[in-house]
This record gives C-alpha cells, structure tokens and sequence, in this order.
C-alpha cells in the first residue's frame, strides 16, 4: 500500500514537473508578445507639455498635417510618413548644448534601422529663420544623414511650433510661434503608422535610445498580427 502510494506520488511529481515545464514557457511567451505601448492623448501626458485648448481630449489624438521644407529643399508633408513608424524632435543647428547629444543619438538610430523602411526620422528646426536649405544641407552632411530616411526640416516657424505644442507634446512653455517665442526641448517623440504618439524619451541618454528599439520592436509586432 505504502509502495503503491509513493509510486502515485511519483507520476504525480512528474506530471506536475512537465507540465510546468511545457506552460510556464507558454505563458511567458504570451505575455511577452500581448505587451503593447501605451497610445498617448492630450488627457495622458502632463498637462504642461499640452496646449490648453486640446489639454481634455482622451481619445483619437494624431500627428497634424504639416508642410516642411528638407535639406535638400524638396517639400515634405505628413503624406512621406504614411505607413511609417518615425521618431521626431525639435533642434536647432547652431545649438552647443543638448542638440549634439540628440544629433549623435539619431544618427546612432538611423545607423540601426538604415536598411528597414518601415523606420524613419523627422528633425524639425526651432529656428528656421536662419536654419535655411543651405545650412541644414551643411548640418545634414556632418551628422551623416541619409536622404529620404531622415528629413532636416525648416518652414514657417507657427507651423513648427504648433507642431511643437499641439501635435507631438514635445515643450513645457507656452507660446504662440512668433519672432519673440522659442523652445527647446530634448524630447523624441515616437509615432507609429497611424500617426498616434506610442512613446516619448530624453534623446540626451543612452538608455533612452536602447528603450526606442525596444517599443518599435513591440510596435512592428503590433503591426503584424493585424
């Protein structure tokens, strides 16, 4: 009886063993592969960082239209980004201070995903008065940027702003774009196929850029399973 039982006891560990080896696996596997980003609206990010006239919108925020000059002075509209996922950010080519550390970040991204057209990126000149096509064309070359991966932008300084303000959440100060008004902020700014912001970083730090290919991973598995 007492044999018969430990023998019992015995499949019963070992039931228990492989079963927990074949689900554990399993489970973590499908965790893993449900974990999505986050889609941020004006109501989920700081209130700060948000126009006050957009600040309770909870749902269907997306990226504006715009219409940005590049370095090479061809038009750009939010039509190159459709079906992109890109990281956008704000900068000025005279900058000594936290625009070297975002323009070396970048161009360690566009490295990274220079042969996947799925990513791109969009740099937006906070001054675009002086940053003209000649200048960012100068900028564009020393940072190694790749035409049509990566667009150095200049246009109409309100319509950047608001971009700034009201589109991407991207500045702390309040302000209306025009000669008197400035920003300058270290924020990059996911945005995935459907023009929705997915994340934001500080593009001054390492361990933000190993973060963005972490969340566009998680976003292109997003995208396939539709």
């Amino acid at each position: 009886m007492k044999s018969n039982f430990f023998s019992k006891s015995k499949y019963t560990l070992f039931f228990i063993i492989l079963f927990s080896a074949i689900s554990i696996p399993v489970i973590y596997h499908l965790q893993k592969t449900d974990e999505r980003l986050p889609i941020y609206n004006p109501a989920d990010v700081n209130p700060q960082l948000v126009d006050v006239s957009i600040r309770n919108q909870k749902k269907n925020h997306t990226i504006a239209n715009f219409k940005l000059i590049n370095q090479n002075g061809d038009t750009i509209t939010n039509t190159d980004y459709d079906g992109k996922i890109y990281i956008a950010d704000f900068f000025f080519t005279r900058c000594k201070t936290i625009c070297v550390a975002m323009a070396y970040n970048m161009s360690e991204l566009q490295e990274y995903y220079k042969n996947d057209d799925d990513i791109m990126f969009l740099s937006h000149s906070v001054t675009p008065v002086i940053d003209s096509v000649s200048v960012l064309k100068k900028y564009a070359e020393s940072k190694g940027v790749i035409d049509g991966k990566w667009n150095v932008t200049t246009g109409n300084k309100k319509e950047i702003y608001n971009l700034a303000r009201k589109s991407y959440f991207a500045v702390l100060d309040d302000g209306n774009g025009d000669e008197n008004d400035f920003i300058h902020t270290e924020n990059f700014i996911l945005v995935d196929k459907d023009r929705r912001i997915r994340g934001m970083y500080d593009g001054t730090k390492k361990e933000d850029m190993q973060k963005i290919i972490k969340d566009i991973s998680l976003l292109k598995q997003e995208y396939a399973k539709k």
